[in-house]
């Protein structure tokens, strides 16, 4: 993966981590045949082709709306762990909640 290519592509999608998504997601689309959306004379690999068409502004990502947000064991406390999984048994929801004060 070239430098150059990306620091640019970090000017435009500034977190690493989305950067990291969106160009997985664009190599694995590429292996699979998908043509590029830009040309070049140099033979680029398929992270590089990934960046570049970042940099030319032809893919862009997306968020998705944070509407539903399911807490994760560590999120959540012993005391809503029963609001977490009522369809539980007690017995079960008892180890679920004895599972997550140990965890915390």
């Amino acid at each position: 993966m070239r430098d150059d290519y990306l620091k640019e592509a970090l000017k435009l999608i500034d977190d690493p981590m989305i950067l990291v998504n969106v160009v997985s997601r664009r190599v694995k689309q590429l292996r699979r045949g998908i043509r590029p959306l830009v040309e070049s004379l140099e033979k680029l690999s398929a992270e590089d082709t990934a960046l570049r068409e970042i940099m030319d502004g032809k893919i862009g990502y997306e968020l998705a709306p944070d509407e539903v947000h399911v807490p994760t064991v560590r999120q959540a406390s012993v005391r809503n762990m029963r609001d977490l999984a009522p369809e539980l048994p007690d017995r079960k929801a008892a180890r679920v909640a004895k599972a997550a004060a140990a965890a915390v």
